[in-house]
């Protein structure tokens, strides 16, 4: 044993290559060690762990062979190579001791590369690692309904294929971010995304029949009260029932091939065709996008979930939405006068940064009970910092200056009030040639059953 490292260390190269696999060798040891017992710790202990030491040990592994086969050229001219004779007692042990240190070595190789690839699934990779650039996108998704779910499940989805495309494209993106050559903000939609056949619906099945689904919005009103009102809706969902699909989910069954042509950001349909179970082929058209050589240019696209979930992990809300949420969730006291409305003045205005708008809603509402009700700003003073701070969070989970994000930089297209969403191609505007259009029928979607209404009939009829 003693001669084989005497062997290892006898150039330096070899003797470095050594020293460094042999210090990363423990430090793995110990960086493993320390995730079985609990400590995981952040996302760039991860990098250093499994990405940064691994690769140092295979780089100390490859000179150690470099180095001895530049001693074996000085120490034997002409033969740069040794003779192996087993027959030979010293030889045969080196021999025996190489093939259980290469064993021990694949042992670490193969547990780094394991965990290297766990640590580059985590979810907090994904979003901290590069924590300026995906900060957005990250925040959303941790207040959103898959935060459990981890990133890699929808953005690679299972096979190889496509976790090695993903880990391409994701070696220039840290170039990009190294480098300082990323857009702000981001572009959306992403063009290269798996389809949604691959990865949504691992777990979601849109053809199961659903059928209609009572849907109740809350919102509030500016005046001194904020009064609270109900907007309800049967939403007509459906599914596949029988042979036939129904509803909202008829655009997502298989029999029904649907294919759009759109500008790179998909919010300017220019021409819709369908594909039916019978093979009969209907095309629809935006006034003024022509037809063949004359067509406006645009990428065709075959529709599927994410072109009306097109934020289901990544969802930014709008002021309203949000003073709204916390309104209703009680994080906001509905019952400080006129709060939904400075609120909303208080949300809409520019800050230069996430310290300046803490501070300045904090400040603005303070203000202004304290000009227009005194006696309530001194007894209902922890309800207003209480609400502050729930400005405060909505701000900082939808506002992200130093990324150029803000209020709708990032709309949703479920639904139609806030984006053109269902009516981008529902417009009772693209036409075919036999004069017929895509409706805007509000019936196909949903039935209205209350409207902004203070106490809904259809509400008390529902409560037990």
């Amino acid at each position: 044993m003693k001669a084989f490292f005497s062997l290892l260390t006898r150039h330096p190269l070899s003797l470095a290559g050594t020293s460094l696999a042999t210090v990363a060798a423990i430090l793995i040891a110990v960086f493993l060690g320390l995730d079985l017992l609990g400590f995981h710790g952040h996302p760039y202990v991860g990098i250093l762990s499994y990405l940064l030491v691994p690769a140092l040990f295979v780089i100390g592994l490859i000179l150690i062979p470099l180095g001895l086969h530049r001693a074996r050229k000085r120490e034997v001219p002409g033969q740069a190579f040794p003779v192996l004779d087993l027959n030979q007692a010293v030889v045969r042990n080196r021999f025996v001791i190489f093939l259980a240190v290469t064993a021990v070595n694949l042992v670490i190789v193969g547990v780094a590369s394991f965990k290297t690839v766990e640590v580059m699934d985590t979810k907090e990779f994904c979003g901290q690692a590069c924590h300026s650039v995906m900060a957005p996108e990250y925040t959303s998704f941790q207040r959103g309904a898959h935060a459990s779910v981890a990133c890699v499940d929808c953005h690679i989805g299972p096979g190889a294929g496509w976790f090695v495309k993903s880990k391409l494209s994701g070696s220039w993106q840290l170039v990009s971010v190294a480098l300082d050559l990323y857009p702000t903000p981001i572009p959306t939609p992403v063009h290269n995304l798996r389809p949604a056949r691959d990865t949504c619906e691992q777990c979601h099945w849109p053809q199961k029949f659903v059928g209609d689904r009572l849907k109740v919005i809350t919102r509030y009103q500016e005046d001194e009260e904020n009064t609270e009102t109900k907007t309800v809706l049967l939403m007509r969902v459906g599914g596949i029932a029988g042979r036939e699909s129904q509803g909202i989910h008829w655009h997502v069954d298989p029999a029904n091939a649907i294919r759009y042509r759109s500008d790179e950001t998909r919010e300017e349909i220019y021409e819709v065709e369908l594909t039916k179970p019978d093979g009969a082929l209907e095309r629809w058209l935006a006034p003024g996008a022509g037809e063949g050589a004359t067509a406006t240019p645009g990428t065709w696209r075959s529709m599927d979930c994410v072109d009306c979930h097109n934020r289901p992990s990544h969802s930014f809300r709008l002021p309203e939405s949000e003073i709204d949420r916390a309104l209703e969730t009680g994080r906001i006291a509905g019952d400080l006068p006129f709060v939904r409305r400075e609120s909303l003045r208080l949300l809409r205005a520019d800050y230069a940064d996430g310290e300046a708008a803490r501070g300045a809603i904090s400040a603005g509402l303070r203000a202004f009970y304290g000009e227009s009700y005194p006696e309530l700003a001194a007894s209902r003073a922890a309800d207003i910092e209480a609400a502050a701070a729930a400005l405060w969070e909505g701000w900082s989970s939808n506002v992200f200056p130093q990324m150029k994000v803000g209020w709708g930089t990032y709309p949703s297209h479920i639904g139609h009030e806030q984006t053109p969403g269902c009516f981008r191609c529902h417009d009772d505007l693209h036409e075919a040639a036999d004069g017929s259009v895509i409706a805007q029928d509000c019936d196909t979607c949903h039935s209205l059953l209350a409207m902004e209404e203070v106490e809904p009939e259809i509400l008390r009829t529902l409560s037990p």
